[in-house]
């Protein structure tokens, strides 16, 4: 189904900001490392720096470190780009890192003499580090290194500049010491397998190690961390510690937390790997079936779709003739015989022309209590948001969380947002599955009727290739959902979509790079996602059109992940 797009140009690129595993970091500086950035904590103003057409300022807050930060201001015609000329040292390695703040932040270095490089964010609310290295060509003796905001955004903030590597001969800050002891660890949302922690950060830090009852079980670059792979309704005692490369600091505090008891969000019977199959309540020249002829494979099958009444936010639902029900016994019937056998059935609600709006307290409430009576009237095991016209964080939230109130622990929950939804972690949709994180089941992102996109590694990939599946995959993924809240939604056959088709095989390879590390294409994610929930299809009529080749190739992959 064609749709019309968004689009925000530049070449973009983020910063994986989760590197879980074992990462081996020096004891010791190299005596030459130093910060070859001068004034880079903005505490003389903008003494080395130069901003654009006035659009750069100081300010006293907020600030990351010291008592200034750096305050840039983009206009309609300007990024308000600052910049600074540091003194290199030819064929040489710099990490170039800032800590930003605001949407749509830049850092990069130019003029290298190899290949220029950058880095952005897509916006967040705190502090966040950015960092990437260059490398300087064999006469390189000065490189630019610049951060900016983007056309008609809003101000970004920007502190504690580094470019650490040797001196170029222009000297510096101080040589690299090792940082200080992190404070304020604590741990948020606990979900069956995993646990958020958060600290402050410190100052002059490029990492930190994060342990597990003593053990190391992350190293990652900002002052966040999801640790995963933990066992239900478990104790755990976690620390973190800064580095750099001059060493590691002491371990902080310990903070205990808990994992919940069951599935991570909600989840049901929902198996760790999973495969979701959206059923057509309707003829639409795919196969009709009723639900137990959907192949055993499919592990949440998607019921196509609630329809909107004419009270804001209510929902209701009816079994169309064309599908060849006898009566609605007869499909509550197939729904416990699913349920049976391990599988869960939920509602979806939207899909291209679904009108359902929840953009008020009482369309809130009014969509919680009539999901929840539908549940009950059919047996439905939870709902999948399928809203593609639009949709209200604050109050779609609410909605959710009043009907996980009501249908307890064993809530299903799923996503099927479209690519440019998800884009941006302050996009309505990515706003909603994070603020619902504790009780969701999976989002299962459209990669299909899109057009190309930005992969979180800055690049713009093209649909119907495994770059485009693992690139924007990875946004979710580095952005705040945990692995078992990610799954693939491809079409089931070229008829079952657009445009965006790709072969069962592409689809396994996606996986494979994802959680192995193996099958991928230009693109590589940083580390892999062993607990990746699974892929999603539209839809099982269409896979039964093709001779369920879908499901047959791609269910045994999921259910073989590691």
């Amino acid at each position: 189904m064609d749709r019309a797009r968004r689009w925000i140009k530049g070449a973009l690129a983020v910063t994986a900001a989760t590197a879980l595993g074992v990462t081996a970091l020096a004891t010791t500086a190299q005596a030459a490392d130093i910060n070859v950035a001068k004034n880079a904590g903005f505490e003389s103003d903008l003494s080395n720096w130069t901003c654009s057409a006035g659009t750069g300022s100081v300010v006293g807050s907020p600030v990351h470190g010291g008592a200034k930060a750096l305050k840039g201001t983009p206009t309609a015609q300007d990024t308000a780009q600052c910049s600074q000329a540091v003194a290199v040292k030819p064929n040489s390695t710099y990490t170039l890192s800032s800590w930003v703040q605001g949407s749509y932040v830049y850092l990069g270095a130019s003029g290298t003499g190899t290949t220029d490089v950058s880095t952005w964010t897509p916006g967040s609310s705190g502090w966040q580090q950015l960092s990437t290295t260059f490398t300087t060509g064999a006469s390189t003796t000065s490189v630019t290194v610049y951060t900016h905001g983007w056309y008609g955004q809003s101000a970004y903030y920007a502190d504690d500049v580094s470019v650490l590597g040797p001196d170029g001969g222009g000297g510096g800050g101080d040589p690299v010491v090792i940082p200080a002891v992190p404070a304020g660890l604590a741990a948020g949302t606990a979900t069956s397998s995993s646990v958020d922690l958060s600290w402050n950060p410190v100052s002059g830090a490029t990492g930190y190690n994060v342990y597990r009852d003593g053990s190391k079980v992350a190293s990652v670059s900002g002052a966040s961390a999801t640790v995963t792979g933990l066992a239900a309704a478990t104790s755990y005692s976690f620390q973190v510690s800064a580095t750099n490369s001059a060493g590691e600091s002491a371990k902080s505090a310990a903070v205990t937390a808990r994992t919940a008891t069951s599935g991570g969000g909600g989840g049901g019977t929902v198996p760790k790997h999973a495969v979701t199959g959206y059923w057509q309540n309707f003829n639409n020249g795919a196969t009709v079936q009723k639900l137990r002829d959907v192949p055993s494979q499919y592990d949440i099958v998607a019921v196509s779709f609630a329809d909107a009444t004419s009270t804001p936010g209510q929902i209701s639902f009816t079994l169309d003739p064309a599908v060849g029900y006898a009566s609605a016994a007869d499909f509550k019937a197939d729904i416990a015989a699913k349920q049976a056998a391990g599988k869960s059935v939920i509602l979806s609600v939207g899909g291209e022309k679904g009108s359902v709006s929840v953009n008020s307290d009482a369309s809130a409430t009014a969509f919680a209590d009539s999901a929840y009576s539908l549940m009950q009237q059919y047996g439905f095991d939870g709902v999948d948001i399928d809203l593609e016209n639009g949709l209200n964080s604050t109050y779609m939230s609410k909605a959710l969380r009043q009907l996980s109130a009501k249908a307890g622990a064993r809530l299903v929950l799923t996503m099927a947002p479209q690519t440019i939804d998800m884009q941006s972690t302050s996009g309505e949709y990515f706003k909603t599955a994070l603020n619902v994180k504790d009780i969701l089941t999976v989002v299962n992102m459209q990669y299909y009727n899109s057009g190309s996109m930005l992969g979180c590694d800055g690049k713009v990939y093209s649909q119907g290739s495994v770059d485009f599946l693992t690139a924007l995959a990875c946004i979710q993924l580095e952005g705040g959902l945990d692995p078992s809240q990610v799954g693939l939604g491809v079409p089931a056959s070229t008829r079952g979509a657009g445009s965006g088709y790709v072969d069962p095989s592409v689809v396994n390879n996606a996986l494979d790079c994802l959680t192995r590390g193996t099958g991928c294409g230009s693109f590589k994610p940083a580390r892999t996602y062993p607990g990746l929930r699974g892929a999603m299809t539209w839809s099982t009529n269409w896979d039964a059109t093709a001779g369920n080749a879908w499901s047959n190739s791609v269910g045994p992959k999921v259910h073989s992940l590691p």
